[in-house]
C-alpha cells in the first residue's frame, strides 16, 4: 500500500507541476496563435473570442496537466522499484540472542 501511495504522490505532484507549465505558457502560445498575420485592425465576436480563448486554456491546463502526471508515474515507479532494490540489497540486522531461562 506503501508502494502505490508513493507512486500516486508523484503522479499528483507531476499533474499539479504540469498544470503549472501549461498555466504559463499556454497564454503567449495562445496569443501568439490568435494574432493576425498583419498588424490591422480585426472585427470580431467578442464573447465568441472569450469563449474559445477560455476553453484552449483549460483544455491545455488538462493536457499539461495529463502529460506531468504520466511523466511522474513513470518517475514515481522508478524511485519506488530503486528503493525496493536497495531494500532487498541490504541483509537485515543479526538476531538478538534468545534468553534462556535459569531454573
Amino acid at each position: 500500500m506503501a508502494r502505490l501511495k508513493t507512486v500516486l504522490t508523484f503522479m499528483l505532484a507531476g499533474a499539479f507541476l504540469g498544470n503549472l507549465v501549461a498555466s504559463l505558457a499556454a497564454p503567449q502560445f495562445m496569443e501568439w496563435y490568435n494574432s493576425t498575420a498583419l498588424a490591422t485592425q480585426t472585427m470580431c465576436n467578442l464573447p465568441e473570442v472569450v469563449r474559445k480563448v477560455t476553453d484552449d486554456l483549460i483544455r491545455a491546463q488538462l493536457i499539461g496537466s495529463g502529460i506531468g502526471a504520466g511523466a511522474f508515474l513513470v518517475l514515481g515507479i522508478l524511485f519506488v522499484r530503486a528503493r525496493t532494490k536497495k531494500e532487498r540489497a541490504t541483509p537485515p540486522p543479526p538476531a538478538a540472542p534468545t534468553p534462556t531461562a535459569t531454573n
